[in-house]
């Protein structure tokens, strides 16, 4: 059974439990949080060096950092990994959008907005860049939305569970989400997939649920 190391609130970690979830796989879910420095432990940093959640057990003394990277190594195989090579490329270049694009600002915006308190005071001289280059990125996707139902494959990918992770978060951290209607529609195909989880659900919530992979 795999063991994820993970902290609820994080959007990165939220989107290996999404994926976990759908797939209906069973995973060991221990809580870490950064905000309290635990994974800066020694301990932790024996496991991954560079002190970041999610980090998942794959087997023995084998792990696997990278939020992204833990979505590709569950779900090969699945209905979430396009096999096709033209569709599985346009998965992976999702996933780097939201990498460099997404996750640096509207993740960011999230990080100290939501969770480090005082933070907006903190970081003021970055939230105007913050809220530019990220509805440059919602924008990005709105355009592409707008004529797709999910980012690559034609159905829910690896890609969509990416971009998820933060973007359902945006309403949080000053980010208005009303001018882009193709993505609000999108948040939504992707919340009534088979198994999906909301980001404060924990595997203990329930003990069977519907899946990707059993539906499909």
């Amino acid at each position: 059974m795999y063991k994820l190391y993970s902290m609820q609130r994080s959007g990165n970690s939220y989107k290996v439990r999404l994926a976990l979830a759908l797939l209906n796989l069973p995973y060991e879910a221990v809580e870490v949080d950064i905000l309290r420095g635990e994974s800066r432990t020694p301990d932790f940093l024996s496991k991954n060096p560079s002190g970041q959640v999610p980090l998942l057990e794959v087997e023995g003394d084998r792990y696997l950092a990278e939020s992204n990277a833990i979505l590709w190594y569950v779900a090969v195989g699945t209905p979430l990994a396009p096999e096709n090579r033209i569709d599985r490329a346009e998965a992976l270049q999702w996933m780097f959008f939201e990498q460099h694009a997404l996750e640096p600002n509207i993740g960011a915006a999230y990080f100290w907005l939501s969770l480090v308190k005082g933070g907006r005071d903190l970081q003021t001289h970055a939230l105007e860049d913050w809220m530019e280059r990220g509805y440059g990125a919602l924008q990005v996707m709105e355009n592409h939305l707008k004529t797709n139902s999910y980012f690559a494959a034609r159905q829910l990918t690896v890609a969509d569970i990416a971009l998820y992770g933060y973007t359902h978060l945006a309403d949080r951290c000053d980010f208005d989400l009303q001018a882009f209607p193709a993505i609000r529609d999108w948040l939504k195909r992707v919340e009534a997939a088979p198994g999906f989880v909301s980001m404060d659900w924990r595997p203990a919530d329930i003990d069977d649920p519907a899946s990707i992979a059993a539906s499909a």
